[in-house]
């Protein structure tokens, strides 16, 4: 079976929306029916390691909110520190427990912001491991100031999304826009300093540029596709997804993009709360396709599936409902129809290795090297790439 790295699991909020994470999907209860994602079910879909959000969000003005588990209100930075504070307890349970390893705490810097990292293929984990795990900030709002970073830091955070849809003191976000603040501007750099990887998932695109001016580090998208493939900015939800540009710029900085599972984010015009009208698994893999070509190589692609995201199972392409189907996207992607596209250095088979390899390349501290190995063992494990 092959391995592989998610880079993007919601797996502390699915606890505190009362999933039984430890059960079953058929007896794991909770919200988001039917389900993908339970820890067994991680396991024997050969996920390996991942990245599990540390995922809040303020209430809007009007008091309204569709995660009132995670939420605060807007501005009220102890509020924010709380909700993410629960869940990162939820982890810090669950590796004590043993059901989860954490990744190690507080990297050293970085010598050179490109450098090049190539996982092992030697270091597959054993199907009976405990996940590896990296702690990913979505939205920023928790850490109280910049200076608070480095007890979050502390604690096992190694990446972070500045915002999320509304976005939050640091960082404007996809649904309602705005810059990199001040206090962002500050942060960023404090995450430079301590080898904190910057995620620009959620991001709206004035604070991507700002932040992408801001600093020349490695960056990653965990769970974004590509805009162009999605009716460009006539797309609503346009600054939800990556410009080439920024594609283009994440590769340039070694940096990786994480392949989103969820329907509306492959392709437009989805009839809506239609479980029936999924897009395909071949419609996904266009967007591994066209990060490929953007960037002139393969290795800036991965996986980061968001399943059970604020969706469920019927959301997802058709043909992959958990993540024992993940094998289905390097199948499709091996298929002699790749090797027809433009891009001449990708051949068959190559992106069949890519998938789920990747988001932890762009880990580039020595305490990530772990993960990075991890993630090798993706669907190279079976492809003749």
């Amino acid at each position: 079976m092959p391995q592989f790295f998610d880079a993007h699991l919601d797996l502390a909020y699915l606890a505190e929306v009362g999933r039984d994470m430890h059960a079953p999907l058929d007896d794991c209860r909770g919200r988001l029916l039917p389900a993908s994602i339970t820890l067994p079910s991680l396991r024997d879909g050969g996920v390996r390691a991942c990245l599990g959000t540390i995922f809040t969000e303020a209430i809007a003005p009007d008091g309204t909110t569709d995660t009132p588990e995670a939420s605060y209100p807007e501005g009220d930075a102890l509020a924010a520190w709380r909700a993410g504070m629960r869940q990162l307890k939820l982890y810090q349970a669950w590796a004590e427990a043993g059901v989860i390893e954490l990744l190690p705490k507080r990297p050293s810097n970085t010598a050179s912001p490109h450098e090049a990292g190539t996982p092992s293929a030697e270091s597959f984990r054993a199907a009976d491991a405990p996940l590896l795990l990296g702690i990913l900030m979505e939205c920023a709002d928790p850490i109280e100031t910049p200076e608070q970073l480095d007890e979050w830091a502390d604690a096992g955070v190694i990446a972070i999304g500045m915002a999320w849809w509304r976005g939050s003191r640091y960082a404007g976000g996809n649904g309602l826009g705005g810059p990199l603040t001040d206090a962002g501007r500050d942060l960023a750099t404090r995450m430079d300093e301590l080898g904190v990887v910057h995620d620009l998932s959620h991001l709206s695109q004035h604070a991507t540029d700002d932040l992408l001016a801001h600093t020349d580090r490695v960056v990653i998208a965990s769970h974004s596709n590509c805009r162009a493939l999605l009716d460009g900015e006539a797309n609503p939800d346009w600054q939800r997804h990556l410009s080439d540009e920024t594609i283009a710029e994440i590769g340039t900085r070694g940096g990786i993009v994480g392949l989103n599972l969820v329907r509306n984010f492959i392709r437009t015009g989805l009839k809506r709360n239609d479980p029936n009208d999924r897009p395909t698994i071949d419609e996904a893999v266009a967007h591994v396709e066209h990060v490929c070509e953007l960037m002139g190589h393969r290795r800036g692609v991965g996986l980061g599936t968001d399943m059970d995201g604020g969706i469920t199972a019927d959301e997802l392409p058709r043909g992959i409902d958990t993540p024992s189907d993940l094998p289905k996207l390097c199948d499709a992607a091996r298929q002699p129809r790749v090797e027809r596209r433009r891009h001449p250095r990708l051949r068959v088979g190559q992106l069949g290795e890519v998938l789920g390899a990747g988001v932890a390349r762009s880990l580039r501290a020595p305490a990530y090297l772990a993960a990075r190995r991890a993630s090798s063992a993706q669907c190279a494990h079976q492809s003749t790439g």
